[in-house]
């Protein structure tokens, strides 16, 4: 019988270098496991880089139940950890716990929420309630608008209290964004659990990114972002090609599927 891979056994990668990447449905879930990358995280980035919002905002619970289910149904290994979309944990412990338990039902190993000393007692809540929880400090993109936008984070007491809060709290792991990179190497010798970076420097102890990001197939992917492919282009070549073979009419060609046969 295949195991996931459990939150315990990635808190036990302290220390240890290992790739995280994000996913949104069975085929890109099925790719990452193929890879080796045994962590993934079904962001609530689908509302950017899949549904066309402006922001993660609009991302609803619905919509994370939907996408973290599909990961997960496309994977046999992973440890697929499915974000709590925004105001799916604001109000109450109550309403956390709730939602936090519909993800799990959807077949999602761990959650994330946003937020350090500000969620702590909500991640406290989720892990009472037997649910792991992953953090997430730095640049929050549910709220990043309302507290000082996409900017790096550099007020080294915050972000240290933000870890520590997170830390006690009981989460796993906690994902460090655009943190200023000599807080986040403070931070990942400070704290106990596994930081995982995203622009914030190359001394956490993990990395993830944007899959869209990384296979090029965003429209404006951030500056700290290196594309490991060009996707965008090689999909828009493919298509150009098979709409020039459509107006030619080779396409379908003789012997090739969906070819008309020839009139005895």
């Amino acid at each position: 019988m295949v195991h996931r891979t459990r939150a315990n056994a990635i808190r036990d990668r302290k220390g240890t270098r290992f790739a995280t990447i994000t996913a949104y449905d069975a085929a890109f879930g099925r790719a990452a496991e193929a890879a080796g990358i045994d962590v993934i995280l079904v962001g609530d980035s689908l509302g950017n880089v899949v549904l066309g919002y402006e922001s993660t905002v609009s991302v609803t619970m619905e919509d994370m139940e939907r996408h973290g289910a599909a990961v997960v149904r496309g994977t046999q290994k992973a440890h697929v950890i499915v974000d709590m979309p925004f105001m799916s944990y604001e109000a109450s412990d109550e309403e956390a716990v709730r939602n936090a338990g519909r993800l799990i039902r959807a077949g999602a190993c761990s959650v994330k929420l946003e937020g350090g000393v500000d969620r702590a007692g909500r991640i406290a809540a989720i892990i009472r309630a037997g649910i792991p929880v992953m953090g997430h400090i730095g640049v929050g993109p549910q709220t990043a608008a309302l507290s000082g936008g996409f900017k790096r984070r550099t007020d080294r007491e915050h972000m240290l209290a933000d870890a520590d809060a997170v830390v006690a709290a009981g989460a796993y792991a906690v994902v460090l964004e655009m943190v200023d990179r000599s807080i986040a190497a403070e931070i990942t010798a400070r704290i106990p659990i596994p930081t995982i970076g995203i622009g914030a420097g190359p001394d956490c102890d993990a990395q993830i990114l944007v899959l869209y990001d990384l296979l090029g197939l965003s429209a404006q992917a951030p500056p700290f972002v290196t594309p490991y492919a060009d996707l965008a282009g090689a999909a828009t070549d493919a298509m150009r090609r098979y709409a020039q073979d459509i107006v030619a009419g080779t396409y379908p060609g003789e012997g090739q599927p969906g070819a008309a046969r020839k009139a005895v």
